[in-house]
């Protein structure tokens, strides 16, 4: 193809110089030779070039560049030069025979400078150029010899010389220009091949390999196209999709069934996603949404979405199923930026996980004013002093019968000179999002182990644990080695934790409360029958007491409620576990509590939360002698 493109620039100058010449050859002959000779022969082979020479000048069509055309065209082409060449040399050799010496040598150069002409015009032609320089010499090689003139001998013996250097030089340039072709051509393959590669790479730097959806950076270059293209008068929304349940998945039945699963779903969410949306896997079993319209669609489309995600999944011989919670921000009302966007739909999503589980929540105004809220208390609690603005309060723990304290348990109190009081569970999750749980609680600690050494040596002290400081190793060895220094029995102490703060990572838990226990300090199970599954806690967990919920407390009141308190009590010493009862605020209370068999009570009408002076001074004197106080089991 490139070979006939090229001839196509060639040829029509060669038609050109072939009408040209024979019209000047002509011309000189005229009033010498016949008319016939200088006007119908030239004429007819003018004609015949003119012709061919428009024909080489047609623009191309599509079908001609069909290479089988174009090999049919080029040997086609060679034919006729060698028709055309024999017809001109026989027509300049019928000339030749008019005329003085002026008209031979005219005839002569005609055919020498026709010929080369015609050769280098034949350039991208080899096979046609040969044809045409060896007919043309051969022939004027033997009409010399014929003429016997020495002269037109030497004139034909320069020509072949000439030309058969032109004809080397001639083939050269076609090898190195089909070379070129070739090289260009692998080239532009090579090319097209690294385009497809980068454009194969590109797809796959912006989807999911798993799920086949688009990823975290798609997703992110969506929203940033979109921030940047949208006037304000163009709402969207982005929404977050959260899988609940699904780490039991991998517990259960291994990350392969687990990444198995997140590929039905991915598979389904992506079907039943409208075209107004796009569907992104952030990671994990996030998923993130945009969706072209206002909340009401955006809403219309998430619960759409975990309706499908909600359906049971079948895994080999398995059905599954997870839940899912989601949270939604708009554009331009939640933010204009998109970190900021995907911050509120996150923050939506984390109310929606922790208060709404299962539920899709829209960020408003007043999940506004929470994160501002807790802005405020990360500030506080980056620039606090911790030894300074923490301190303990303490709760009793007495014998039901006697109202003789067995123990107290330490309640984590801030008081920020920034904002003022702060309470324990903002002070846990606000510690707990800035990383410094860690420094919290062995802050804490180090109080709670003060205040147990002046207590009396009878009186246990209870001290609160969370999820996080059970799944941070590096806490439960600092606090291990507290423990070890303590100047008093570690069966002295009670670590407290709830059900709820252990779920996601049981096993690492479980761990870290048996390391403790084995100090001799004993476990509680604190707001015992809140969790998902208290019962199994008792058997999965080391325990030494359970602490039953205060909501259980306001039952005590009820038949209903006391034969429910019964069976739990019941049961905690069916299991060999000491039983505490919280949350007593009331004279009834107490004395069901007393009959339902509870040995143990907490509650604001045996005492409050009170730091550890007023203790020793109000409520320890005014109890029952603590010698007689039984040990805490």
């Amino acid at each position: 193809m490139a070979q006939f493109l090229r001839l196509r620039e060639q040829v029509p100058p060669l038609y050109g110089l072939l009408s040209i010449n024979a019209a000047i050859l002509a011309y000189t002959h005229r009033g010498i030779a016949p008319g016939m000779l200088t006007l119908s022969v030239p004429a007819v082979l003018i004609s015949a070039c003119l012709i061919r020479m428009l024909m080489w000048m047609r623009p191309v069509k599509v079908e001609t560049l069909d290479p089988t055309r174009i090999a049919r065209n080029l040997r086609k082409t060679s034919v006729l030069a060698i028709v055309f060449c024999i017809a001109f040399v026989c027509w300049a050799f019928a000339l030749d025979q008019y005329g003085g010496a002026e008209q031979h040598g005219h005839v002569a150069i005609f055919v020498a400078v026709t010929l080369l002409g015609c050769v280098f015009c034949l350039g991208f032609l080899p096979k046609a150029a040969e044809a045409v320089c060896l007919t043309v010499i051969a022939a004027f090689l033997i009409y010399s010899a014929v003429k016997g003139t020495e002269v037109l001998i030497a004139i034909a013996i320069n020509l072949a010389l000439v030309a058969a250097v032109i004809l080397k030089l001639l083939r050269d340039s076609f090898n190195a220009f089909v070379e070129l072709e070739i090289s260009q051509r692998a080239l532009n393959s090579e090319r097209r091949q690294a385009q497809a590669l980068g454009e194969e790479n590109a797809h796959l730097a912006q989807t999911d390999a798993l799920t086949g959806l688009p990823n975290r950076r798609y997703f992110f270059a969506m929203l940033e196209s979109l921030l940047e293209h949208s006037g304000t008068q163009d709402p969207f929304c982005i929404g977050l999709i959260d899988l609940d349940r699904f780490k039991p998945v991998n517990d259960t039945y291994g990350h392969a069934n687990g990444d198995r699963l997140l590929t039905i779903l991915g598979e389904r969410m992506a079907a039943a996603a409208p075209d107004n949306a796009i569907l992104a896997r952030l990671g994990g079993d996030e998923f993130g949404l945009i969706v072209m319209g206002d909340l009401d669609q955006a809403e219309a489309v998430t619960l759409r979405l975990c309706e499908q995600i909600c359906k049971p999944g079948q895994l080999g011989d398995v059905v599954v199923s997870v839940g899912c919670s989601a949270g939604l921000a708009s554009f331009p009302e939640a933010a204009v930026t998109a970190n900021r966007l995907f911050d509120r739909a996150d923050f939506a999503l984390y109310h929606a996980k922790n208060h709404k589980r299962g539920q899709c929540v829209r960020f408003t105004e007043e999940l506004e004013a929470l994160i501002r809220s807790e802005q405020t208390l990360d500030t506080a609690l980056q620039a606090a002093d911790l030894r300074r603005e923490l301190s303990l309060a303490f709760q009793p723990i007495v014998e039901t019968a006697e109202l003789e304290p067995l123990g107290v348990e330490c309640l984590a109190r801030w008081h920020s000179p920034l904002i003022g009081q702060v309470s324990p569970e903002q002070l846990i999750a606000t510690a707990e999002r800035l990383g410094r749980a860690r420094e919290v609680t062995l802050t804490l600690f180090d109080k709670a182990l003060d205040a147990l050494e002046r207590l009396p040596a009878n009186l246990r002290l209870s001290f609160n644990l969370s999820g996080h400081d059970l799944c941070d190793a590096s806490t439960i060895a600092a606090l291990l080695e507290r423990i070890a220094s303590a100047p008093f029995p570690s069966a002295r102490l009670l670590f407290e934790i709830t059900e709820t703060s252990l779920i996601e990572e049981l096993e690492i838990a479980r761990g870290a409360l048996e390391r403790l226990r084995q100090t001799g300090a004993r476990i509680a199970l604190d707001d015992f029958g809140t969790g998902y599954s208290s019962l199994s806690s008792l058997h999965q967990l080391p325990l030494d007491m359970v602490k039953i919920d205060r909501s259980f407390a306001s039952q005590l009141d009820e038949a209903a409620g006391r034969r429910l308190i019964t069976a739990i009590r019941n049961l905690a010493r069916s299991l060999s576990l000491e039983c505490v009862i919280e949350g007593i605020e009331t004279e009834n209370q107490l004395i069901s509590a007393r009959l339902a068999g509870f040995p143990l009570a907490q509650g604001y009408l045996i005492a409050k939360p009170m730091p550890l002076d007023d203790l020793l001074r109000s409520v320890v004197p005014n109890l029952s002698p603590l010698s007689k106080a039984a040990p805490l089991h």
